[in-house]
């Protein structure tokens, strides 16, 4: 038997003691003893010393669109909830599917199967660092969650380029860390950040307008872009564009319209920006190729890829972010690289070089709101140390 910490209470009045609540079941006078799936261990072996085989059959048969039970993995918690009377009845059988979502089978009159989904506990944490080589290995060196890095990367996608970072460039985060039951289970929403890079400060601060969240700078304006400034989260550049470049390949001087970023195989390669495909398929040197059109003045070009991503083909539409291959050394490539190409009005520009209007800032109405929103965080940030 395990000792219980219980993580939802109600209380009707001052003058009524609160009850206990596990998986959404009052169990004040229950017994509850967990359990861990073993290897190769199915739900008829776990349930045959309380359950009968009739009934189990009709679990298994009856309930699949609840929770198909062939799916029980091992490693997985569950819990018997038994009467305290001398016949310790199993009133309730719990399968865990994974940290928040569960599946609760009530014997108590006829069969009743549902699933729920555990009260999860959201605290402010943050954290800080300093760069010295990238943002990725910062967060391991610190033992940081790397998730949090992903997280951040993605909230200054559009006003960072996380490739340029320089030695000593800082950044400090306030973020939502998840639990459940006092364990953490990730990281949620990042609420406030700074980012320090050469003598500038960037913030961002996450509202809700309009019943939809974004981020937003200390003026009110969004960090959000039409584009985001690059089509892969971590990696390096190995050529940049030129006019004039010795090709490694074939060994002469031509034009490099692009940027190289190295990374491995089977990296997530993502749109710039929302768009229709008008091309996917082999382009020639740059091998499995995608290039979008965003609008009439704008368009981009991923070359060397080793696939495409899910339903990825000529005249689909795509939102930003959504992945459209992977990392591949396909065609004219000495290695794993993507070759990245911008294009304004069908002539190839530096896509470090491109500016990208901002989108819609916090609205007038809603000013007085964030200014005092802003100056709380801003005041946190201000306290936690580098």
């Amino acid at each position: 038997m395990i000792t219980l910490t219980f993580h939802e209470a109600e209380t009707a009045s001052p003058a009524i003691a609160p009850f206990r609540l596990l998986y959404h079941i009052r169990v004040d006078s229950l017994n509850v003893e967990y359990g861990e799936v073993e290897r190769n261990q199915n739900l008829s072996e776990i349930l045959a010393p309380d359950i009968s085989y009739t009934l189990i059959d009709r679990i298994a048969r009856n309930t699949r669109h609840i929770f198909d039970v062939r799916r029980i993995r091992s490693g997985n918690r569950y819990a018997f909830l038994r009467s305290r009377d001398t016949d310790a009845k199993t009133l309730y059988f719990i399968y865990e599917i994974n940290d928040t979502e569960f599946v609760v089978y009530d014997f108590r009159d006829s069969l009743k199967v549902t699933r729920g989904t555990k009260q999860v506990t959201r605290t402010i944490a943050s954290a800080s660092g300093t760069i010295r080589t990238s943002l990725w290995n910062t967060f391991t060196d610190r033992g940081l969650d790397i998730n949090l890095a992903l997280k951040l990367a993605d909230v200054y996608a559009w006003t960072i380029d996380f490739y340029e970072l320089q030695p000593n460039d800082r950044f400090k985060v306030l973020y939502e860390r998840l639990s459940i039951d006092s364990s953490e289970i990730g990281v949620g929403k990042i609420l406030a950040g700074e980012f320090e890079t050469g003598h500038e400060k960037i913030y961002a601060f996450y509202y809700i307008q309009d019943s939809a969240g974004s981020y937003f700078n200390e003026q009110a304006q969004s960090l959000q872009r039409t584009f985001l400034k690059a089509p892969l989260r971590f990696s390096r550049i190995t050529s940049r564009f030129s006019h004039s470049r010795k090709h490694p390949i074939l060994k002469i001087y031509r034009p490099h319209h692009g940027i190289d970023y190295s990374a491995p195989r089977g990296t997530p390669v993502v749109a710039l920006g929302d768009g229709r495909i008008t091309e996917a398929g082999w382009n020639g040197g740059f091998g499995r190729y995608v290039r979008i059109r965003h609008n009439s003045v704008y368009s981009t070009g991923y070359g060397h890829l080793s696939g495409y991503g899910p339903g990825i083909r000529p005249g689909k539409y795509v939102k930003q972010g959504d992945v459209i291959g992977y990392i591949g050394s396909s065609g004219l490539s000495t290695g794993p690289h993507l070759d990245f190409r911008v294009y304004k009005n069908s002539y190839p520009v530096d896509p470090l070089k491109m500016e990208s209007p901002p989108a819609e800032p916090v609205k007038p109405a809603n000013l007085p709101r964030y200014k005092e929103l802003v100056t709380g965080w801003i005041r946190q940030l201000d306290t936690i140390s580098p």
